[in-house]
């Protein structure tokens, strides 16, 4: 993620093009929820021992899932993961499949495509995000850019409150800072995630070799 972040800033940089900023460009999310818990659960929940997450009625959700759409025009999906174990071919066996529709191409319509794959990652994103916006339609206009990190923050905010408050959507701006130079850092008194710990900047094992991590 530093090394990411540091390449778009120095790329902005050699560019010249000011009032620009990494995160303009990348941005990384995650996924959770927030639950009102029925008075059948609280009941039974009284008087003995819950989970924080129970607690505070929040959720993460982890989907085993690898997707990727590029340009509303190609999908991907597959169980690879970006990694060496993945990628180097001598280890973890993987399978992925792509689609597009040829006549839904910005070659082909030299314009923004609007077929089903377009129609795929708009779905998703009314899913994740709680609502469609205009903006949307173009995913890489800076307008939405804003819209879906707008969107996201505020669902952190919400997730990491006591106070209980439900979430637009999913998605979840992942907790991190990052300056103009794309230097990664923790948010204010956020090291870990809530209720369920682990590091938000991850923690290298001293016991498990990287040979079976990467």
């Amino acid at each position: 993620m530093q090394m990411m972040y540091s390449i778009v800033a120095q790329e902005l940089k050699s560019k010249q093009l000011s009032g620009l900023h990494p995160q303009d460009y990348l941005n990384f999310y995650c996924l959770g929820n927030r639950e009102a818990i029925s008075d059948e659960l609280s009941s039974a929940a009284n008087g003995t021992a819950v989970s924080d997450a129970q607690k505070f009625q929040r959720f993460m959700i982890y989907v085993h899932a690898k997707g990727m759409i590029i340009d509303d025009e190609y999908v991907m999906v597959g169980s690879a993961n970006i990694n060496q174990r993945s990628m180097a071919g001598t280890k973890d066996t993987e399978i992925a499949m792509g689609a597009y529709q040829p006549h839904h191409t910005w070659a082909e319509k030299r314009r923004h495509p609007r077929g089903q794959v377009y129609g795929y990652r708009m779905s998703l994103w009314a899913e994740h995000l709680g609502m469609l916006d205009g903006s949307f339609k173009e995913p890489e206009s800076l307008e939405c850019v804003k819209k879906v990190n707008g969107i996201a923050e505020d669902n952190w905010r919400r997730f990491t409150s006591e106070e209980f408050t439900l979430l637009q959507g999913h998605l979840l701006k992942y907790p991190l800072q990052v300056d103009a130079d794309g230097k990664v850092s923790l948010l204010p008194q956020q090291e870990n995630f809530p209720d369920v710990g682990g590091k938000v900047l991850g923690v290298h094992s001293a016991t498990i070799p990287d040979l079976l991590t990467t």
